[in-house]
């Protein structure tokens, strides 16, 4: 189920477009705190923004910018102010789409399942691995476990992609090391055991100590 978080000052267009979106299977959040959009983003960990320009404190381009700090999400600029010195505004400070109020609730969803399937669908590729009850955020290489997102290098989330699309099943170092060459370092066995540990350790501080199990002379696997 994909995540979409609304940020919108009016409360009836923002529940409104929650109720429209809600119906089509997707779980949507509107925003309460204007003065910390970045934080609001952060716990609900979207998959989709939809973010007017005229917001109390601090405009729709001032979060966008912030936003873009942390995550490549789509952001989907809504606005009555349509001219095209702010839709070109908006694309440079790193929107995906800019849709201009007023709006059919229509056509916004079909626009948010374009965007959606444009973002995360390619090659028929899931957003999400699941294993162990954490989930493995395609997206923004995060993974998250009971409502905590656990920040990964990046080897260790080409590790955890690895493994977990291979859930039950064991992955040979030798496929784990050709997973890491992606990232355009050398990578040897003791490179590959390094990153395994500290992965280990991270996984075991949040609460996740047996997700990575070694089988000796084989390679590793994560449990179903």
């Amino acid at each position: 189920m994909y995540r979409i978080l609304i940020v919108e000052d009016d409360m009836t267009i923002a529940r409104t477009m929650r109720s429209e979106i809600a119906r089509w299977g997707f779980e949507v959040r509107c925003a309460q705190n204007f003065r910390d959009i970045l934080a609001e983003f952060t716990a609900f960990d979207p998959q989709l923004v939809l973010l007017d320009l005229l917001l109390p404190f601090y405009n729709g381009y001032h979060w966008c910018n912030e936003i873009r700090k942390v995550s490549q999400v789509p952001v989907v600029f809504l606005s009555s102010a349509s001219d095209n010195m702010n839709i070109v505004m908006a694309m440079n400070m790193g929107g995906d789409d800019f849709i201009a109020k007023p709006f059919d609730l229509q056509v916004l969803t079909a626009k948010i399942q374009a965007i959606l399937r444009r973002t995360y669908d390619f090659g028929g590729q899931p957003n999400v691995l699941e294993c162990g009850g954490a989930t493995l955020n395609v997206a923004d290489a995060s993974l998250l476990y009971e409502g905590e997102r656990i920040e990964l290098t990046k080897n260790e989330y080409r590790i955890l992609q690895a493994l977990f699309e291979k859930k039950g099943k064991v992955v040979s170092r030798d496929a784990l090391m050709q997973r890491l060459w992606e990232t355009d370092s050398f990578v040897d066995e003791n490179t590959l055991t390094v990153n395994v540990t500290r992965l280990r350790r991270k996984l075991e501080s949040a609460g996740l100590p047996e997700l990575i199990v070694t089988r000796k002379g084989l390679g590793y696997l994560v449990r179903e």
